[in-house]
């Protein structure tokens, strides 16, 4: 196994019109020259099946990167509606073998006046998910976002529940989302690394406004480095949630794929 890259479809997702067409998403992400693909089940419209999922990777030439469940998880234990859910998100997983489920919280409306309370609800749900993917084969990775309703947001957040995610269940760090809780992508996953099996790259300039890949204050070169010196092997996603990218996804995926050709593939040769 080695580092391959892989693009979401939260671009696409943003713009609000193009719920059910995954399969014109597939052949940009495909053109733009990436080997894999992730999508978040809102976007599945028309591939809920394994079988169907397979037919799309097949058809462009891709491999499942992940796929990203968001679900509320409020209570100490998941709710009957969430766990039927996630079952059946595991068992689409299930036939991609190097593929990752992704495990995103919805951000509160507001943030919860007992944040810690709400941080062991949510590790207890996911604890639920993570025994039941694993016993399936399943490899699930938990990604923390950072609205201001998002309970893992700050540095405080994270010191308090990475460390306490349960065994079998991996990170995912964002360096949007991370840069946007206001701290150092790259310090934070040294720190974690050894949680770290999954990540999101995008970019945001020093106020914290997104902006196109290579065009902010990240250092998304930086954080590829540090899994490629250290041992890292799995699929790097790159994400954009730029105004650009909102207005136009299928061109924001193009020069993400040159971003990857000239600036972060370069940085994996040494494993080839």
């Amino acid at each position: 196994m080695t580092i391959d890259f892989a693009s979401q479809t939260y671009s696409w997702q943003m713009s609000g019109a193009w719920t059910g067409r995954l399969g014109e998403i597939a052949q940009v992400v495909a053109s733009s020259g990436f080997s894999g693909i992730e999508f978040e089940v809102v976007m599945s419209d028309g591939y809920e099946t394994a079988d169907q999922v397979g037919l799309l990777l097949e058809t462009n030439g891709l491999k499942l990167a992940a796929l990203t469940l968001v679900l509320p998880w409020r209570d100490a234990q998941e709710k009957e509606a969430e766990r039927v859910e996630a079952d059946r998100v595991i068992e689409v997983v299930q036939h991609f073998p190097r593929s990752k489920l992704v495990l995103v919280q919805v951000p509160f409306d507001e943030p919860p006046a007992d944040r810690e309370t709400a941080q062991s609800h949510l590790l207890g749900c996911l604890a639920g998910i993570t025994e039941r993917a694993v016993a399936g084969g399943v490899s699930p990775t938990f990604h923390p976002n950072s609205p201001r309703g998002s309970i893992v947001r700050t540095r405080e957040d994270y010191d308090r529940v990475i460390p306490r995610l349960p065994k079998g269940l991996g990170w995912t760090p964002d360096t949007g989302h991370l840069a946007a809780g206001g701290m150092d992508p790259v310090e934070m996953i040294r720190l974690h690394r050894e949680k770290v099996d999954h990540i999101h790259l995008k970019d945001a300039d020093a106020a914290g406004k997104w902006v196109q890949n290579g065009s902010g204050a990240i250092d998304m070169a930086g954080a590829v480095a540090l899994l490629v010196g250290t041992g890292y092997r799995g699929w790097v996603v790159v994400e954009d949630e730029s105004p650009e990218a909102e207005r136009d996804p299928n061109a924001a995926a193009a020069a993400n794929g040159m971003f990857v050709r000239d600036v972060l593939g370069p940085l994996t040769d040494q494993l080839a």
